[in-house]
């Protein structure tokens, strides 16, 4: 698998991620989708220039030209509910891609709250038979519910290529996905922190970002 750490650059990038993580900007949820939003655009700008590119012919009022185009037919899938304004960041670059959205989330399966287990319930997705996969979730920690999305939408048909984005993962999570995606899959992070804390949330990272996005759960 390759790994590609978008924080190891010196980008604007660098400046969605320290709002993000600054607590004081987190009191602004606007603020914070916007930026996990943002840096889904510049990841899938980074990632169009991998793709494969197919020249078509334009008629102009004075003549015409050839241009290149994305050839890959692409489906961008996400992790609800935190996974949502990264998603539409994609979008944002990626008009023409279809979509998929996989119910995948953690529950604690100790009093402690330090052993995690994932479990997933809802999906809606249209066959990733022979196209390019991204998917994409802000938080790469465990990696548990990573795999899960994966495997589910593995399940819909072979697609041609996978890519998986996040914002902040964790090596144990890099670590998981190593072991469990296909080797000629490509991550995408905008920061790989340290690592965990003992309730498996990612340290310095920024906290739990569906509840930073859209407000606390039961």
């Amino acid at each position: 698998m390759k790994v590609i750490n978008i924080s190891e650059q010196c980008t604007v990038v660098n400046q969605y991620m320290c709002e993000l993580r600054d607590k004081s900007y987190q009191k602004n949820r606007l603020l914070f989708r916007n930026n996990i939003e943002r840096i889904g655009m510049m990841m899938a700008y980074e990632l169009s220039k991998t793709l494969q590119y197919k020249a078509k012919t334009v008629t102009t009022p004075l003549g015409t030209l050839d241009i290149p185009l994305i050839k890959d037919d692409l489906l961008i899938a996400t992790v609800l509910r935190a996974g949502l304004p990264f998603h539409e960041g994609f979008l944002q670059v990626f008009d023409h891609a279809a979509s998929a959205f996989v119910s995948a989330y953690r529950m604690y399966t100790n009093r402690e709250h330090t052993e995690v287990g994932i479990h997933t319930e809802y999906m809606a997705a249209p066959s990733a038979k022979g196209k390019t996969l991204v998917i994409v979730d802000p938080m790469l920690a465990t990696g548990g519910s990573m795999v899960a999305a994966y495997e589910a939408l593995l399940r819909t048909g072979r697609p041609a290529q996978v890519h998986i984005a996040c914002v902040i993962a964790a090596p144990e999570g890099v670590e998981m996905l190593r072991q469990n995606v296909a080797d000629d899959t490509t991550l995408w992070c905008a920061a790989i922190d340290p690592g965990m804390n003992e309730h498996k949330y990612i340290v310095p990272g920024f906290g739990d970002c569906g509840d930073l996005c859209y407000g606390e759960k039961l």
